[in-house]
């Protein structure tokens, strides 16, 4: 850690009017910080590959990129190996995992959805079952530090959903091992097979199979931008569950906050990675001179200084608005991931929010409870796309099926209105299908 450096991490302040929202969103980077053109051909060139020469391109990537030489039989993670982890694991950790994992499944239980029937007369129904994807393949990035965080927020929705089968890949270190924090963490979750696979290999894998490793019916999982791009480039072999970018937090804030913890939340979501966005929406320029004062101050404090200056500098702003009003509409428009409202009475301003990932109400409310523990799931849109986009959640791990069952005398009464129909479009083999159903009707 470095500290005591000279170096002043400072988010840049702007006045914001009304009409510059739309320019500011631009300015800061939200839309589009993803540029998949650079990776596109090494991203299309392993896909091929594992597609063509599945374990073999897996083990050739796994040792380039992660410096582990695994034989395909070696790939997934022994029962022993999962047990040694789960002892080797912190206690006190573990109990925390244990806890939030109950906090996550109970939320998730509420979002379970059923089928219905209707009964549309004349002993005719039409209804719809819900059932759930066979396998789900869960992505847990090496990178920096573990993330036993991701383990849990993506394979208890799963299970909670019923799949009976949900396989996890995640990179090797270079001996071949697994964090043993993520390896107790899917025990914890609940995941069924684990494998020692990581990058776009890893999505390759579980997209087209490979003799080891199973393909999967969806992907979900965040990356860095090697295995979102392969994501995107797999969609439709089989479903993904967003088009994720950095992390980003909006928080708004008015005279009733407190700048230290305002700062603190700032900070927290700007150590994620280089391109983390934190903004501050405040009516007050108080508040914006203390919350600024502060982020300067607590910076020299923390971990991961390269990449707190350069988000702070790149992606981060302080902006004061006239009125909430004006922060509500800026809200909208950039569509944030994480969304705090440090206002007074922020419930009442809930309805007033279109769009954001999640939204965390009052000064005690930080969003780190949401990352680890509260129950939401933190796997949330991002980029401007939770204009469109929801939280992962059970129904993304299932899958509903139309079901119809009209009795002769319900279609006697309808099938001539859907010759015509059938008609109108051109498709005189879809009139005659159900016409010829009463041929001997129609010919007397």
């Amino acid at each position: 850690m470095q500290r005591g450096s000279g170096i002043h991490m400072k988010c840049r302040r702007i006045d914001a009017k009304i009409e510059a929202h739309a320019r500011i969103c631009e300015e800061l980077g939200m839309r589009g910080k993803m540029e998949l053109g650079p990776v596109m051909e090494t991203v299309n060139a392993i896909l091929s590959d594992v597609r063509e020469n599945k374990d073999e391109a897996v083990r050739k990537y796994t040792l380039r990129f992660d410096r582990a030489d695994l034989a395909p039989s070696d790939f997934r993670v022994t029962g022993k190996e999962i047990l040694d982890a789960v002892s080797q694991t912190d206690p006190a950790l573990l109990a925390v995992l244990r806890k939030s994992a109950a906090n996550i499944r109970a939320f998730h239980e509420q979002q379970l959805a059923s089928g219905f029937s209707m009964d549309v007369g004349q002993g005719s129904q039409i209804g719809m079952i819900v059932r759930p994807l066979s396998v789900a393949g869960i992505y847990v990035p090496g990178g920096t530090a573990p993330l036993p965080s991701t383990v849990l927020m993506n394979v208890i929705p799963a299970k909670t959903a019923g799949v009976p089968r949900v396989v996890l890949c995640t990179p090797p270190r270079a001996d071949g091992s697994i964090a043993p924090v993520i390896l107790a963490a899917a025990q914890i979750a609940g995941a069924d097979e684990i494998y020692k696979v990581g990058g776009a290999q890893a999505i390759a894998a579980m997209a087209y199979g490979t003799p080891s490793i199973p393909r999967v019916d969806k992907i979900c999982g965040p990356g860095n931008i090697y295995v979102n791009t392969a994501k995107r480039l797999v969609f439709g072999q089989v479903d993904i569950d967003m088009f994720a970018g950095p992390s980003e937090i909006l928080i708004i804030a008015d005279d009733t906050a407190n700048p230290e913890y305002v700062a603190a939340d700032m900070l927290s979501q700007a150590e994620h990675d280089k391109l983390a966005s934190a903004i501050l929406l405040t009516t007050s320029a108080v508040m914006a001179d203390a919350v600024a004062e502060a982020i300067d101050r607590r910076s020299e404090l923390l971990d991961r200084r390269d990449i707190l200056e350069r988000s702070l500098a790149d992606y981060c702003a302080i902006l004061t608005v006239p009125d909430l009003d004006s922060a509500l509409t800026f809200a909208n428009e950039l569509a944030p991931e994480h969304l705090e409202l440090c206002i007074r009475d922020a419930e009442k301003y809930v309805p007033a929010i279109q769009n954001a990932g999640a939204i965390f109400l009052g000064n005690y409310t930080p969003e780190p409870l949401g990352d680890y523990f509260a129950g939401p799931n933190h796997t949330l849109p991002t980029s401007g796309t939770a204009r469109f986009f929801s939280p992962l959640n059970t129904g993304d791990f299932v899958k509903k099926m139309s079901v119809l069952r009209y009795s002769e005398a319900s279609l006697r009464e309808c099938y001539l209105d859907v010759a015509r129909f059938a008609e109108a479009e051109g498709l005189t083999g879809h009139a005659a299908a159900v016409r010829v159903r009463f041929e001997k009707e129609i010919e007397s």
